[in-house]
């Protein structure tokens, strides 16, 4: 049986139809040849007989893959278009055929297939070209194209367009090229493959342009003609990604984060998810420099972080949990803070690099120690100063061990033996920015700090006393009376 390949056409769907008495053996034999021939993937069968007719082994094989899909451009259903057929022992086997599709949503059948025209007229009019006869070869290629538009040949008019943006690209014709972009995209009843592939083309001459001018001109063109346009999403999310990078070069934060706010990547069932990650986190950037935080915890919250379990997304990880530890710093939400710290501990690249790993763990301890005491931040210090890693920075462990001791803490023997250590590091451990003197977030840290001594002194002291004098109080907690 050989009917996958005939009139050139991608199968997506098979009908099934059976006569009465066929042995199981026949069938097999039949749905093994489907699968083997080149109908391209098998969408649906439809049998009303077959169920009732054929073992349970067939039958369930048939039942199981009952349902119904969409074309891959997702916009209509497939509608039927007989093309061949193959009779053996009673099964008949229909092939169904891919329709193209209008930009208005419109479903057309191919009416006449232009394959060979546009096999003899395309390279002729790409040696007018470069014989320098452009205009001929673009007027020869724009009638052909009406031709295959008007017949929704939509093979034949994705090459014509093509063949179209080629020469205005080879001939170094930028303007025609973008001229030709445009009204090709704005045609009646274009068909929607044929613009896909001509912006999927167009694309891969952006980094090619002679300069920022003629760049900017060619993006601007792509993302008006692929605006609102869903079968192109990726192609408009890529450059505006472009043009985004562009106007920060240019030192324009703001314009910049605005236009790469535009795109909804979360939507688009078209990208692949790492791409998807990698524009969200753009975006996150651009909104922490034009210093939106808000707007970049709201976008944060698109990422679902289990995706940082899957192979090959360290630098996706690591790049995000950065983005939200400068966004929880701003915020002052330390616990926050050091839960993003312990999920880059927990990355692999992190955990090899001793240096890595130390600063890691120092800033895990530090935020721990600065988060406000309740429940949650009680249980995670528990479960830290339980983790063996910690033994590799003993120091940092007793100042942890200091705060779950029923034990007072006065504030200047801590200076003496810990504020060296935390502002300025030493010859074993660097120094982290968390205490760092020369900038406002360190002194309020530090300040912050005190403060956690001061709230751990009075619990203790909640422990041991019902009643104490005032003067008592703050000789204890190292307070002035007032």
């Amino acid at each position: 049986m050989n009917a996958g390949t005939a009139a050139g056409f991608k199968v997506h769907e098979l009908i099934v139809m059976t006569d009465f008495g066929i042995s199981s053996d026949v069938c097999t034999k039949v749905w093994e040849e489907c699968i083997r021939t080149t109908w391209g993937q098998v969408f649906s069968i439809r049998s009303p007989t077959l169920a009732s007719t054929f073992p349970g082994a067939v039958a369930a094989l048939i039942r199981g893959c009952r349902f119904r899909s969409r074309l891959e451009s997702a916009e209509a259903w497939i509608r039927v278009s007989w093309l061949n057929y193959c009779v053996s022992g009673g099964i008949i086997i229909y092939g169904m055929a891919e329709n193209a599709t209008t930009e208005s949503g419109r479903i057309v059948k191919m009416e006449v297939d232009y394959s060979s025209t546009c096999d003899e007229k395309i390279p002729e009019c790409q040696k007018l070209a470069k014989d320098g006869k452009i205009h001929d070869a673009l007027d020869t290629l724009l009638a052909l194209e009406k031709q295959t538009r008007t017949v929704a040949d939509m093979s034949s008019t994705g090459r014509v367009l093509v063949a179209i943006v080629q020469i205005c690209f080879e001939a170094k014709n930028w303007s025609a090229l973008n001229e030709h972009v445009a009204l090709l995209a704005k045609r009646r009843s274009q068909l929607k493959q044929a613009v896909a592939k001509m912006v999927q083309e167009c694309c891969t001459y952006v980094d090619q342009a002679p300069n920022k001018e003629t760049k900017l001109k060619l993006i601007d063109t792509l993302r008006n003609v692929t605006e609102g346009k869903i079968y192109v999403e990726v192609e408009r999310a890529r450059l505006t990604h472009k043009l985004a990078k562009m106007k920060e070069e240019e030192g324009n934060i703001i314009e910049a984060a605005n236009i790469i706010q535009e795109l909804q990547v979360e939507t688009y069932g078209s990208m692949e998810k790492r791409e998807k990650v990698e524009l969200i986190l753009e975006q996150m950037r651009l909104c922490l420099a034009k210093k939106d935080y808000i707007r970049t915890q709201i976008i944060s919250k698109k990422i679902n972080t289990k995706f940082f379990s899957e192979e090959g997304t360290q630098d996706l990880k690591l790049k995000y949990y950065r983005l939200m530890i400068e966004l929880d710093q701003h915020e002052g939400s330390y616990l926050a803070t050091c839960k993003h710290y312990r999920a880059v501990l927990n990355t692999p690249s992190v955990q090899e690099d001793a240096g890595q790993r130390h600063q890691v763990l120092q800033n895990v301890v530090l935020y721990l120690v600065l988060a406000p005491y309740d429940n949650e931040q009680a249980d995670l210090t528990h479960r830290v100063l339980e983790d063996k890693l910690l033994e590799e920075i003993p120091v940092y462990k007793e100042l942890l061990r200091l705060f779950i001791n029923s034990e007072l803490i006065k504030w200047s023997g801590l200076c003496d033996v810990y504020e060296t250590e935390l502002k300025q590091g030493s010859a074993k451990y660097k120094p982290t920015d968390v205490f760092d003197s020369n900038t406002e977030e360190g002194q309020k840290r530090w300040k912050d700090l005190r403060s956690r001594v001061v709230e751990h002194n009075i619990r203790v002291m909640a422990k041991y006393y019902t009643r104490i004098t005032l003067k008592r109080m703050a000789e204890l907690l190292d307070l002035p009376v007032e």
